[in-house]
């Protein structure tokens, strides 16, 4: 009997980590030989979609789930684990395998008491949970006391062609503008150097508080020197990566971030804030630039150390791509994920 796998997940159309996720996941061999079905639970819009999407997913799922062996749900935090855990709750009692892939957005989410509960109902009672990091396998322990069916996938970087020629001087922030990203902290680190370093930009991929950055660059002194694209995706995300020499993630908080590995896979210097599962690869000097949450003034030190330092770049940048082609192969993730099928196919 072949084995099937339901993946319950965000809309293919909703933007972020997860869904890019379970895209790369959809390039692998165990996609077909699993033969994996995404079955869309949310999608980015107003409030009747969002429920209408919602009613639309559990009614398919429901009416699938006796012709699948394995349910592999895509969890997140807040509201994204009460709607998965309708789904968990469900393929329990029609005695399924149960893979729950956790994907938060920062740590605090699993020691707050208004949190545990859920965390702690959902992750002892599937059957695995996938984490990004051994950071956060560590962090499940602290927070909820659940080791024994804990364990690391990482999120992969993306196959794509590297093209030195469309390089430009560029810092790239990808991503939501959202304080958590920290893009405030990133437009106050840059003006320390921006007058030392004038052929150099920043340049903003993401939705959100635009308006507020550029008020802070305009505050800053460099809005000639800073650039905002709005939300990229396809070629033009592809294009904006190529132009970009360093990438910069002033994050506070992260599950493992997806625009590091994108930068990665082009063979970017990143200078990181130490969140998430970026402090388990990351070794400040040799494969990134690491500065203190949240620190401006040690930020401005870091990104003028990897503009003034060309060698540097290059070394760092060929540590990106060591790690693109390794540790976060895509082919190589997912033959594991590919292997974790198999064994809960017996």
């Amino acid at each position: 009997m072949r084995t099937r796998v339901l993946v319950v997940a965000t809309s293919r159309k909703t933007r972020g980590g997860i869904t890019s996720v379970v895209k790369a996941h959809e390039t692998g061999e165990q996609w077909k030989k699993y033969h994996c079905r995404w079955i869309q639970t949310h999608r980015d819009g107003p409030a009747w979609r969002k429920i209408l999407y919602f009613i639309s997913s559990l009614i398919e799922y429901i009416f699938l789930l006796p012709f699948y062996d394995i349910v592999h749900i895509h969890v997140a935090t807040g509201l994204s684990a009460k709607r998965k855990k309708i789904f968990l709750d469900i393929a329990i009692l029609f005695g399924k395998k149960t893979i729950l892939h956790f994907h938060p957005s920062s740590e605090k989410y699993l020691f707050e008491d208004k949190n545990k509960k859920i965390f702690r109902n959902l992750f002892s009672r599937a059957n695995l949970v996938l984490v990004l990091s051994e950071q956060w396998k560590r962090w499940v322990y602290e927070a909820l006391g659940i080791s024994e069916n804990i364990e690391v996938l990482y999120n992969p970087c993306p196959l794509v062609t590297i093209k030195p020629e469309l390089k430009e001087k560029n810092i790239l922030f990808a991503g939501t503008l959202i304080p958590r990203k920290g893009y405030e902290v990133l437009i106050r680190g840059f003006a320390k150097i921006a007058q030392k370093h004038k052929d150099w930009n920043v340049v903003f991929a993401g939705n959100g508080e635009i308006e507020q950055a550029k008020a802070i660059a305009e505050e800053c002194g460099i809005t000639s020197q800073t650039h905002f694209l709005g939300w990229v995706d396809g070629i033009e995300k592809d294009i904006t990566f190529q132009k970009s020499s360093v990438y910069c993630l002033a994050s506070t908080g992260e599950g493992f971030p997806m625009g590091v590995l994108d930068a990665w896979a082009f063979g970017l210097p990143c200078v990181v804030a130490p969140v998430g599962g970026i402090p388990d690869i990351v070794v400040d000097g040799k494969n990134g630039l690491i500065f203190d949450v949240g620190n401006i003034d040690m930020l401005a030190e870091k990104l003028d150390l990897i503009i003034s330092n060309e060698s540097l770049r290059e070394s760092i940048s060929a540590e990106s791509l060591s790690l693109a082609q390794t540790t976060f192969c895509i082919a190589n993730i997912n033959k594991q994920l590919g292997d974790i099928y198999k064994r809960f196919s017996k």
